[in-house]
């Protein structure tokens, strides 16, 4: 394994903020010609050995004669919503707080439907070796935490979990937050490399496994169950492309409430015929441990408290000027008749 080496994340922040303004500068082309109609292929990039929603509604039928178009993989959300934002694709993912943060820098996206989140059985895990004297935030003060990227989803929680434990701000910049490669991560903390690992999906469920190891918190602990990313579209793709959009969002949605209702087993069959017909090298064995995309919401509507905490976040830590990002300029239920049917039908049942 290769030496760790810390990494200010402050720095990376700031470098991630200037990247943003890059995109925002620039030109979001979307995909194909906009007459007659717009598209109605979708490029996007995929992640390996994983079953995103878009592509599992695909597989269902539930984008209709909407076709994606797999242009690569992503190991970064981030990374992800910037090649949205200049139109290398048409739809990007990652988590909220990205997202506000690129909208902040003048890029122009707007996120359409949730696609990930935590629940009781898709969540981070913050763990330290059974032995470890770490029991409280205010006991990781000088300690180092390995997450796979900065400035997203695992810092965020570290950040919300070191306040909420009363730290003050020099005292929560004295905890070290370190990139380690999640395959890595496990490995890393049992050779006391780093203190506490943030593990998820199957490489908790590895690492649990092998015993040694316990909780200092989760997220879902921390927030409970929550939708903690979207997918985002350009504005110019929006209003040129309102009926591949509305075709596009709402059979995510209907695919996100499938892998709700289906049982757990016939969602992993389905998903590794997925990978396997696709053929792209890539080994589908971690989907064995697949449980849950984590959505909260039925259709993956967008809640606006799930993008305001983000926005506060970001502020409080300097990272954006609050008055440059309007909440209801970054998100749209509209496109989402699904959603829109769900939301209705609860209504209609519980008398509102």
């Amino acid at each position: 394994m290769s030496t760790l080496s810390p990494v200010n994340r402050r720095h990376f922040l700031t470098l991630l903020g200037l990247s943003a303004v890059t995109v925002g500068c620039g030109t979001a082309l979307g995909g194909g010609p906009s007459s007659g109609g717009g598209t109605r292929t979708l490029r996007y990039q995929g992640w390996t050995g994983q079953v995103t929603p878009a592509e599992l509604a695909e597989d269902l039928g539930y984008l209709e004669d909407v076709a994606l178009e797999w242009v690569g993989n992503t190991i970064s959300g981030p990374q992800d919503i910037q090649s949205a934002a200049t139109g290398q694709t048409d739809f990007g993912g990652a988590f909220n707080g990205a997202v506000v943060k690129l909208a902040a820098s003048g890029a122009p996206i707007k996120s359409v439907i949730s696609y990930y989140g935590s629940d009781e059985h898709a969540y981070s895990g913050y763990y330290v070796r059974a032995d470890s004297p770490i029991r409280t935030a205010r006991d990781l003060i000088g300690k180092k935490v390995g997450m796979n990227t900065l400035g997203a989803h695992s810092e965020a929680m570290l950040d919300i979990y070191l306040q909420r434990g009363g730290l003050s701000r020099a005292d929560a910049d004295k905890v070290e937050a370190l990139v380690v490669p999640p395959v890595n991560t496990e490995q890393a903390l049992r050779q006391r490399q780093i203190d506490v690992a943030v593990l998820s999906g199957i490489l908790r469920d590895k690492a649990l496994a092998g015993g040694g190891l316990r909780p200092l918190f989760t997220d879902h602990a921390l927030l409970g169950s929550f939708s903690a990313g979207t997918y985002v579209m350009t504005e110019r793709f929006l209003r040129q492309n309102p009926g591949t959009v509305r075709t596009f969002v709402t059979g995510v949605g209907r695919a996100l409430d499938w892998s709700r209702s289906t049982p757990r087993q016939e969602v992993i069959a389905r998903m590794t015929e997925i990978v396997r017909k696709r053929r792209r090298n890539e080994d589908a064995d971690a989907l064995r441990y697949w449980r849950s995309y984590g959505v909260a919401e039925p259709g993956g509507r967008i809640a606006g408290k799930e993008l305001d905490l983000w926005i506060d976040w970001l502020a409080d830590r300097g990272d954006i000027d609050r008055g440059k990002v309007r909440l209801d300029a970054l998100f749209t239920n509209e496109h989402n008749a699904s959603a829109t049917a769900k939301t209705a039908a609860t209504a209609t049942a519980s008398g509102r």
